[in-house]
């Protein structure tokens, strides 16, 4: 049998990779407040390390994975969470335990270059980056996608299609960016829908998948065809060297000389394949 994706009152279960990021991200959180409540230095250098800014170009680049479990404003840290927190095990449930962990902190650090990337302007992405707000929004984009027309609870008091959803927060987040002067904060953050988009077209999709497995497979084998080739020649030569012919097929196999006679039915080589 199934197990439950959702809890008595609609509260989905807290289990699997989903409770083991909140757990993480509440843990550092409380570290942060008891910092900046008895050693505020130390809370300030904590919070400037571990945050996403333009420092990922001097070689700090931890802050790409670390800036989701920085959180300074309570209610980003709150609405961030809610989201991973609601929406995280439907995900989980669908792509397994280990693809939601790859998905998470490949979506983090997709939106975290997207933001870095429009800092080299000088104009766009400046400030700092902190909490799981990219990641819950890759998640939403991601549920969207699996299942456009799926119903929601928003603000635990309406019920609506997760599509006009996505198009509210995008709609307020991308107000915010255009408030803020593009700041690096909200940048990152209108850049997990993308990120969310771009990591479902690549690997959450089956057809993404299988196309993938092909190309695999298809490289492989030419190059191992390659080889083949490659020593074919090489053999020739080597023949010549010693006042030998020997031929191979475009493929590289080889082709043995005609001789008159020829047994086990009439193949070239002696043998039946």
């Amino acid at each position: 049998m199934a197990r439950r994706s959702t809890s008595e009152f609609g509260f989905p279960p807290f289990r699997g990779a989903v409770r083991q990021i909140i757990i993480a991200s509440v843990a550092a959180y409380v570290v942060i407040l008891l910092l900046e409540a008895f050693a505020p230095h130390y809370g300030s250098l904590l919070v400037a390390a571990g945050s996403l800014t333009s420092a990922v170009r001097a070689g700090w680049l931890w802050q790409l994975v670390t800036y989701p479990f920085i959180s300074v404003m309570p209610w980003a840290f709150v609405l961030s969470l809610s989201g991973i927190y609601f929406l995280g095990p439907a995900v989980e449930g669908r792509i397994g335990h280990a693809r939601f962990l790859y998905f998470f902190f490949g979506t983090v650090v997709l939106s975290a270059l997207i933001g870095i990337g429009l800092s080299f302007t000088g104009v766009m992405g400046q400030g700092a980056a902190f909490s799981m707000i990219a990641a819950a929004n890759a998640l939403l984009m991601v549920f969207y996608l699996f299942d456009p027309d799926a119903p929601i609870m928003a603000f635990f008091v309406l019920q609506i299609p997760v599509k006009w959803l996505v198009l509210l927060f995008i709609a307020v987040e991308t107000a915010y960016l255009l408030l803020s002067h593009f700041s690096l904060f909200y940048c990152v953050s209108v850049a997990g829908f993308g990120a969310g988009y771009i990591w479902y077209r690549l690997f959450l999709t089956r057809r993404t998948a299988v196309g993938i497995s092909e190309k695999y497979f298809s490289f492989r084998n030419s190059y191992y065809r390659w080889k083949r080739r490659r020593a074919a020649r090489k053999f020739e030569v080597y023949m010549r060297d010693h006042d030998r012919t020997v031929t191979f097929d475009e493929h590289g196999n080889f082709i043995p000389p005609d001789k008159p006679d020829k047994k086990n039915g009439g193949s070239k080589s002696g043998w039946v394949n």
